[in-house]
């Protein structure tokens, strides 16, 4: 099954518990993961071991480091980054792009000036492969093609139908009434995917599909429309806090085997084959 833990958290005490729990988990299924937000990380060593937890606890499984492309704006060499990777042996790096967020934060900086020129400077100057996602407000087209276009190695559209962090500032905000129809915007995953993929005859690169994904037939359709990975972040979360490591086990085993059932009913010997399953599409 191709899929991916994505970037949820650290930088505080009770991560450190959920990140080794969640990397466990990863390390028996052989699932990749990214870490949450390491820009605290990069300014203090307060609560390194929150992030360290996750290569201790999955030693052979990839892991991506995660850093805003807000600070990757301010950044004029690649120093700091390589510490934060080497923190965690990261085998990629993921620099989320979130300027909705920003915006919306009380504590916001939406300083994105120099943002394509940093992530250009990172994927010439890092030993590994540099991936850029979105937190909810999906990557158009022509978003896409530009970073492309400076060699970023994969784009994970995270778009709008899962968390909303909009939301989250919007409820934070105390001027909620004036930025409410914030809320929902963003282009919408299989929007999002359609247009990415479009790129792929001009492009090598790795596609991820996250965004409301929760169930095998979100994966399946991913696939179907283009994606070669799958990153789900809260469904996995919330099964953990709710039902431990055992029930976030039950829930991987039950979204492989039922991935497995649609393949069998479209008549696709792998994964790959999905996409063209027509039937999927429509």
């Amino acid at each position: 099954m191709p899929l991916l833990i994505s970037s949820m958290t650290g930088g505080y005490a009770d991560a450190e518990r959920i990140n080794r729990e969640l990397a466990e988990v990863c390390e028996t299924f052989k699932i990749p993961m990214g870490v949450g937000s390491q820009r605290q990380a990069m300014e203090n060593s307060t609560y390194h071991a929150s992030f360290k937890a996750v290569r201790m606890s999955a030693p052979s499984v990839p892991i991506l480091s995660n850093i805003g492309a807000a600070e990757v704006a301010q950044l004029h060499s690649s120093d700091r980054i390589e510490k934060i990777i080497d923190l965690i042996e990261a085998d990629a790096l993921y620099i989320h792009i979130n300027p909705l967020q920003e915006l919306l934060q009380p504590e916001g900086s939406p300083n994105f000036r120099g943002v394509l020129v940093g992530i250009e400077r990172l994927v010439k100057s890092l030993s590994i492969p540099v991936f850029v996602k979105e937190v909810g407000a999906g990557i158009s087209k022509q978003v896409a093609k530009r970073l492309l276009d400076v060699g970023v190695n994969g784009i994970d559209v995270a778009g709008a139908g899962g968390t909303s962090w909009a939301g989250v500032e919007i409820l934070r905000n105390k001027e909620q009434n004036s930025v409410l129809q914030f809320w929902e915007w963003g282009i919408p995953t299989v929007e999002s995917l359609l247009q990415v993929a479009s790129l792929k005859p001009q492009f090598d690169f790795t596609l991820i599909s996250s965004g409301g994904i929760h169930s095998a037939n979100d994966i399946a359709l991913s696939i179907a429309f283009g994606a070669d990975c799958i990153a789900m972040a809260r469904p996995l979360l919330q099964t953990l806090i709710q039902s431990g490591q055992l029930g976030l086990e039950k829930k991987l085993n039950s979204l492989s085997l039922d991935l497995r059932r649609i393949m069998f009913l479209i008549g696709a010997p792998d994964c790959k084959s999905i996409r063209s399953a027509e039937v999927v599409k429509k």
